[in-house]
């Protein structure tokens, strides 16, 4: 595979994916949902239905965001391994700055997660940040030692141990092939190994088991990325081949979705082949638009979010109270207006408090990176 990157090139549409992506738990899930109560129409009835996750089996495009996140992750590992090698660098030498990232990341969902409140029977080990940080570590482990081919095969085994163990091995006192949440061995697994607070009883939606086809995930990302930093094609005949594979993917995954249920809280192989294929979808959609057609301008705000996605996700619940500062510029003149119409305006007014917080820091190129 012959590969082109400079130091200063950077694909915007992964930015923007990264922010549009980001959009829906910063604020546009409620603006969605005020819209709904407002005028009734059927339209904002799906999309806010669309905008809650599944209880158990099944997809909704809510379920998508935390995976494509961690594709994402994925899609930048052979972009920094093909500067790395553009600058004549030893890949052995990103090994070090993999384990920083994962170890970062980790620690900041337990913070995310209460850790500073020093009370260790209430906090919870397991969180999002921390599985895309492991989840991106053995991902990264795997992309600089495999060919693309490699990879593929990788990500391909570990859906079908995952399924395997899932399916064959027995849970005492509910057998082998339950998948449901008391009966899984994601369950079994977790009650007895997962330290601290689980999510749920049972079990927890980032537990341990279901961090291996997560690994997956970022390995999507990561042929992803092979796809786009390769010279042999253009950019539009680069897009197809990622639609397409996504495309594939989706179908793929609700076939296997058929014996091996698409379930969000335990990262089933047929989720991950799910959630990836929409992913290669949307990604190729973002990139033919932004970085092959060039427009661009029309993305500056998902840009902005996508820029600095973890300083919004860490400061939004707690560190930062945006609802009180919304209130103290907003609730004057909110009102003047009816219930319905106040709670339109207060979500839109909210998500642009955020954002006028992130274009501060944009200007100030402060971003939080690991």
């Amino acid at each position: 595979m012959s590969t082109a990157l400079s130091e200063n090139d950077r694909l915007d549409s992964l930015d923007a994916l990264r922010g549009f992506d980001m959009l829906w738990i910063a604020g546009g899930d409620w603006i969605v949902n005020a819209l709904r109560d407002l005028t009734g129409w059927p339209i904002f009835h799906w999309a806010s239905a669309q905008l809650e996750h599944v209880a158990w089996e099944g997809f909704h495009a809510y379920d998508l965001i935390f995976p494509l996140f961690l594709f994402i992750s994925g899609v930048t590992i052979p972009i920094a391994v093909a500067r790395r090698k553009a600058r004549g660098q030893d890949l052995s030498g990103m090994t070090p700055r993999f384990i920083r990232r994962a170890l970062l990341l980790v620690l900041l969902g337990m913070v995310y997660n209460g850790l500073l409140r020093f009370q260790w029977g209430e906090l919870r080990c397991a969180s999002v940040i921390g599985r895309i940080g492991l989840g991106y570590f053995f991902a990264a482990l795997i992309v600089t030692r495999c060919s693309v081919r490699g990879q593929a095969i990788w990500a391909g085994s570990l859906l079908l141990i995952y399924w395997a163990a899932m399916m064959l091995i027995p849970v005492p006192g509910f057998g082998a092939g339950v998948i449901t949440p008391e009966g899984s061995l994601e369950a079994f697994i977790d009650q007895r190994f997962l330290p601290g607070k689980m999510f749920f009883p049972a079990y927890d939606p980032e537990g341990i088991v279901s961090t291996v086809p997560a690994i997956s995930t970022a390995l999507l990302g990561a042929l992803a990325g092979s796809v786009l930093i390769d010279t042999r094609w253009k950019g539009g005949k680069k897009a197809l081949i990622l639609f397409a594979a996504g495309a594939v993917s989706v179908g793929v995954g609700f076939l296997w979705g058929m014996v091996f249920p698409v379930i969000k809280n335990i990262w089933t192989s047929s989720f991950v082949l799910v959630a990836g294929g929409w992913s290669l979808m949307l990604l190729a959609t973002f990139y033919v638009i932004m970085d092959v057609w060039g427009w661009k301008k029309w993305a500056f705000l998902f840009i902005l979010i996508g820029m600095n996605p973890l300083t919004l996700y860490l400061t939004q619940d707690g560190i930062i109270n945006f609802d009180t500062t919304t209130g103290f510029f907003f609730n004057g003149i909110l009102h003047f207006f009816s219930d319905p119409v106040r709670a339109v305006f207060w979500a839109v007014c909210l998500l642009g408090v955020k954002l006028l917080f992130l274009y501060f820091l944009y200007r100030k190129k402060i971003f939080l990176r690991v």
